[in-house]
């Protein structure tokens, strides 16, 4: 499946690169993801009916936002930044989405054959109603609540952090062209000019793991990672942390501390990471890959590397102010 979707993709980079067409990376990417995500959960590409991207983001946009009845908690009532009204009528688009896509699976069901093979939704409707057990206690029963909350954050999770975190690994990349070069190289070496990547392979490409790892460092998908509620009163490194208040913890700092990364922390350099460590998904450096092998990418307009705009939106994730946006030139022979 995933091969299919990124050979789609391949195909029509190809075609704009015989015409020096100046592609969208961005929406390419997010198409992909989309697509790949939507058949993998849902048994088919995105469909034309609805499109769930933009309540991605919409729900990531209101999680990610400054709510001051957080702090204020009266004020909560007066929904002053409209951020309770947002969140329902993003609740009510959502639910009416996954309601037809369970009624469609369950229609389905009725006439699928054993053998056919399931989606992730096939697989929660075959749960559903079954009492969920541990050491023979019964912890709850999965109902379509419980359904629609597991395929929202599957949905979220997936549409953004993939796409993102290519989209910022490309940027950099066109940013530092001795970077690009040498990860062609690598792939290069690995599989040649006369295939493309197959993701069997992906563990041998460790240059690959530290350039991802270094984007991931430069850009968290979240920057902030998720509020916690501390459950008791402790001490962390001298500062006293009351029960219940609430702690937020800054990747993105950590991540371009002088400290702990020296002072050319806010520099795009791989070559600072372990190889060894594994902190992407395969379908990150399969797509990642495919688009350094399969293609050279130039900036257009004569815009040069240090002059790309790096801009960022700040949310629950950090993706890219604007697209990305370059003009490929295919070098493989196949």
């Amino acid at each position: 499946m995933r091969r299919e979707e990124m050979g789609l993709l391949v195909d029509s980079l190809k075609k704009a690169a015989a015409a020096r067409d100046v592609v969208d990376i961005s929406l390419g990417v997010g198409d992909l993801i989309q697509n790949m995500t939507c058949r993998m959960v849902f048994g088919e590409a995105k469909n034309s009916e609805f499109d769930l991207k933009p309540l991605a983001r919409e729900l990531l946009n209101l999680a990610g936002a400054f709510n001051i009845a957080d702090y204020v908690p009266f004020l909560g009532a007066f929904d002053l930044q409209g951020l309770t009204k947002r969140m329902k009528s993003f609740s009510k688009a959502m639910d009416t989405i996954l309601e037809k896509i369970i009624c469609e699976h369950e229609r389905e069901a009725r006439w699928k054959k054993k053998q056919q093979m399931k989606d992730f939704v096939d697989v929660l409707l075959s749960l559903m109603n079954q009492p969920m057990t541990s050491n023979e206690e019964v912890l709850y029963t999965l109902d379509r609540t419980h359904i629609k909350a597991i395929l929202i954050d599957m949905i979220v999770a997936s549409f953004d952090t993939s796409a993102t975190t290519i989209e910022w690994t490309l940027s950099e990349l066109l940013r530092h062209p001795a970077a690009m070069k040498r990860l062609q190289d690598e792939l290069q070496t690995v599989f040649g000019l006369d295939k493309m990547v197959e993701e069997k392979d992906l563990f041998n490409l460790p240059y690959l793991d530290m350039v991802i790892k270094e984007s991931l460092r430069l850009y968290p998908v979240g920057p902030l990672l998720l509020p916690r509620n501390c459950m008791e009163e402790t001490i962390i490194d001298g500062y006293h942390i009351p029960k219940n208040a609430r702690i937020i913890v800054n990747a993105w700092a950590i991540g371009r501390d002088p400290n702990a990364w020296s002072d050319n922390a806010e520099e795009f350099l791989p070559e600072r990471g372990c190889p060894g460590m594994q902190l992407v998904l395969t379908i990150t450096r399969f797509v990642l890959a495919q688009l350094v092998h399969c293609f050279n990418w130039e900036l257009p307009d004569g815009v040069l590397p240090n002059e790309l705009d790096m801009s960022e939106i700040f949310g629950l994730s950090v993706p890219r102010a604007n697209h990305l946006v370059a003009v490929p030139k295919y070098r493989l022979r196949v």
